[in-house]
């Protein structure tokens, strides 16, 4: 996965790290962006304006930071993002984007639902983009502390239960583990390793 990454984002893309650009363009959902827009739109107010259809424009209306920040702000009671600005400046549009990205993961986005600066700057990925602001909603659905306008049906209201669930699951996987560890070796022995090539026996629990 890692190494995936790595190539399409190292300069322009050719050969194997064009078909893995392929790959990522064909995630990018146009039934999505509608819906995403229409919920920003009704977050913010009508001052964001609407991008045009597709996926330059959506990228170009979200790019520069400011209806990203505007939509967290609308989100969150204390206004993480303090100062908005317009900017034709490279730097200051990545910033602006830098500080939506880190009120998100503050507001409950998992760092494996965020979109990296770049995958919208430079629109190296623009379905992680749609992603992240689908767990945004999510979160904001299931928070039902009043922030949220705009149509609850559009997103799915699970994303903290999900979360709950995962870690017990996680928790009770890693009690059987440290139960196992702390308990006595009775019965234990090599019969399991097994030379290269031939299959190991998995007890079923």
């Amino acid at each position: 996965m890692a190494a995936q990454g790595t190539m399409a984002n190292k300069g322009p893309a050719y050969g194997l790290s064009r078909q893995v650009q392929d790959k990522i363009e064909q995630k990018y959902d146009t039934e999505l962006e509608a819906r995403l827009v229409e919920w920003i739109v009704a977050q913010c107010g009508p001052a964001v304006g609407k991008p045009e259809a597709g996926k330059l424009g959506f990228q170009t209306w979200l790019k520069d930071g400011c209806v990203l920040c505007e939509l967290i702000n609308s989100l969150c009671k204390d206004k993480p993002v303090k100062k908005i600005q317009s900017s034709s400046m490279a730097f200051k549009q990545m910033e602006q984007v830098s500080q939506f990205l880190n009120a998100a993961e503050r507001y409950g986005i998992i760092k494996t639902d965020m979109f990296q600066t770049v995958d919208l700057w430079e629109g190296k990925d623009l379905a992680a983009v749609q992603r992240t602001l689908m767990a945004l909603g999510s979160i904001a659905v299931t928070k039902d502390d009043g922030a949220f306008r705009g149509d609850p049906n559009w997103f799915f209201k699970k994303a903290q239960e999900n979360r709950r669930d995962f870690s017990d699951y996680q928790m009770k996987e890693g009690k059987n583990v440290i139960g196992l560890q702390m308990g006595s070796n009775k019965g234990a022995s090599q019969s399991g390793m097994t030379g290269y090539g031939r299959p190991r026996q998995i007890m079923n629990p």
